[in-house]
């Protein structure tokens, strides 16, 4: 077997791409005794960077809200970049969907979690996402099924 043909999945870098913290109406929200309304949406995305190098990104917002006036809204981009050659293309879908995913989001979750406790708050602790689930869900709404009912 020549090693050119061996499956190659290595990582190359986690890095934190993006990230921003608004707080639009403080300081007078902050005097609110009233229990904030939290509001988290996930994405993932995958982009060819160079032959065999892909950078996957998991984006989380995290907004805030008494009433209709926001709290604090924080938005991150936890990036990754990894090598992928030699992979059947019909895997490809689940190793950037699944497994790069769930490499990146750990570093994601601490991130969010700091940026918000040095803001002053609480930390906001991101939920453990199953991926798999997550990416099925994707696929399905792709090609034009009835996504399935996913309970925990």
């Amino acid at each position: 077997m020549a090693t050119e043909e061996n499956p190659v999945f290595q990582i190359q870098r986690v890095y934190l791409k993006d990230m921003s913290l608004e707080q639009p109406n403080s300081p007078a929200i902050l005097l609110e005794q009233e229990q904030p309304s939290v509001d988290i949406q996930l994405g993932v995305e995958a982009t060819p960077v160079a032959e065999g190098i892909f950078e996957v990104a998991v984006t989380a917002t995290v907004q805030t809200k008494i009433k209709d006036k926001t709290v604090f809204l924080v938005e991150a981009k936890q990036a990754g970049i990894f090598e992928i050659r030699n992979v059947p293309q019909d895997q490809m879908g689940p190793i950037m969907g699944i497994a790069c995913p769930q490499i990146v989001y750990p570093y994601l979750r601490g991130n969010v979690a700091d940026l918000i406790n040095r803001a002053g708050f609480p930390p906001v602790h991101l939920a453990e996402i199953n991926f798999q689930a997550m990416y099925e869900q994707q696929q399905a709404q792709a090609a034009g099924q009835a996504s399935p009912i996913i309970t925990q």
